[in-house]
C-alpha cells in the first residue's frame, strides 16, 4: 500500500510543471479548467512569474495546487497508480486540500474556488508587514514551546515540521526581539521566512472563520481513501470530522511531525511525495527512516 503527499507554500518555483504542460495534454486540459473556474491566469503566473505574483499569498497556494495536480492526474494517467492501493493521503497546510482533490473527496471545481479565496482572505487577514513567520531548527516543538511559555513570549507554534525544524509566528518586532533568545537556548538557525504574514496563529482566526463557512457549504464524497488531518495528526474516513478539521485549520498548527509518525504506526512503508521540489521528503526523512519515498515533480520522474 501506498500513502501520498502533497506539500504547501514555499515549494513554488518558477516555471513549474512547464515540462508537464508541454508533454501531456491532460496537463494543459487541467491549466484549462482551473484557469476558467478561478479566472486566473495560471499559465502567465506559474510560467513567466508576471509581476511576481506567484510569491504572493493571493496566488501562491492555486499555484501550488494546480501544479501538484496536474503532477497527480498526469503520474495517474502514465502509471494508473489504481485507487485500491491508495490508503492514506495527507497534505502540508494547503496540501491538505490537493489531498482531498487528488483522492476525489471534493470535486475540482470546488477545491480551486476555495483555495482562491483562501489565499485572498490570507493575504488581507493582517495589514502588510506587521506580522510574520520563522524557522527554528535544532529543537523540537516541546523546547520550543517551553521557551515561549517561560519567557511569556507572545509567539506560537505554527508548524511542527520535523523533531529539529520549527515555525513559529507572531508580530513582526516581537519575532526580531526573539532572535538572540532563541539562539541563546540552543536554538542552532533562525531565518525570517518571505511571507506576507502570521499563518497558522491567531492572526487567521478572522480569515478562518469566513473560510469555515465557505468550507461548510463544500460537498464531500465518500471514498475507501483516508485523510490525515493537519489539525490533530489522526486520520480519518468520516467526512464531517475531515471538513470540521479543515475548518479549523488556518488559524491553528501543523502537525506535521504527528502526523508522520500516525502514518507510520499504521505500517505504511511507501510514500509518494507529489508537487514541486522535494520539501516533505526532506522533513519525513528527519521524523522517520521507515518509508521508501519517491519524490515526483518531473516529467523524468515518471520513467
Amino acid at each position: 500500500m501506498t500513502a501520498i503527499v502533497f506539500p504547501g507554500q514555499g515549494s513554488q518555483t518558477v516555471g513549474m510543471v512547464k515540462d508537464f504542460y508541454d508533454n501531456f495534454n491532460i496537463a494543459r486540459q487541467i491549466f484549462e479548467e482551473i484557469g476558467d473556474y478561478t479566472q486566473i491566469d495560471l499559465k502567465k503566473i506559474i510560467f513567466d512569474n508576471d509581476e511576481n505574483k506567484l510569491n504572493l499569498t493571493q496566488f501562491t497556494q492555486i499555484c501550488i495546487f494546480t501544479a501538484s495536480y496536474v503532477i497527480y492526474r498526469t503520474l495517474n494517467y502514465v502509471q494508473d497508480l489504481k485507487a485500491e492501493n491508495i490508503e492514506i493521503m495527507l497534505g502540508h497546510s494547503l496540501g491538505e486540500y490537493t489531498a482531498l482533490a487528488c483522492s476525489d473527496k471534493i470535486n475540482l471545481r470546488d477545491c480551486s474556488l476555495i483555495l482562491k479565496k483562501r489565499g485572498e482572505l490570507m493575504n488581507i487577514a493582517v495589514s502588510p508587514n506587521k506580522t510574520g513567520m520563522a524557522a527554528l531548527i535544532g529543537l523540537p516543538a516541546n523546547e520550543i514551546q517551553k521557551i515561549i511559555d517561560t519567557n511569556n513570549l507572545t509567539l506560537e507554534i505554527a508548524n511542527d515540521n520535523s523533531e529539529i525544524q520549527i515555525v513559529i509566528s507572531g508580530d513582526i518586532e516581537d519575532l526580531n526581539k526573539s532572535k538572540d533568545l532563541f539562539l541563546k537556548k540552543n536554538v542552532k538557525k533562525f531565518v525570517l521566512l518571505n511571507v506576507s504574514a502570521a499563518f497558522h496563529s491567531k492572526y487567521m482566526i478572522d480569515a478562518q472563520k469566513k473560510l469555515a463557512e465557505e468550507i461548510d457549504n463544500l460537498e464531500f464524497k465518500e471514498n475507501n481513501i483516508k485523510i490525515i488531518s493537519n489539525y490533530d495528526a489522526n486520520i480519518y474516513d468520516d467526512n464531517n470530522i475531515i471538513k470540521k478539521n479543515l475548518q479549523n485549520q488556518m488559524a491553528n498548527r501543523v502537525n506535521w511531525t504527528q502526523s508522520i509518525k500516525k502514518l507510520e504506526e499504521t505500517g505504511e512503508n511507501k510514500i509518494i511525495e507529489i508537487g514541486p521540489n522535494k520539501v516533505l521528503s526532506g522533513l519525513i526523512k528527519r521524523i522517520s527512516n521507515s518509508f521508501d519515498i519517491v519524490s515526483i515533480n518531473k516529467v523524468l520522474d515518471l520513467k
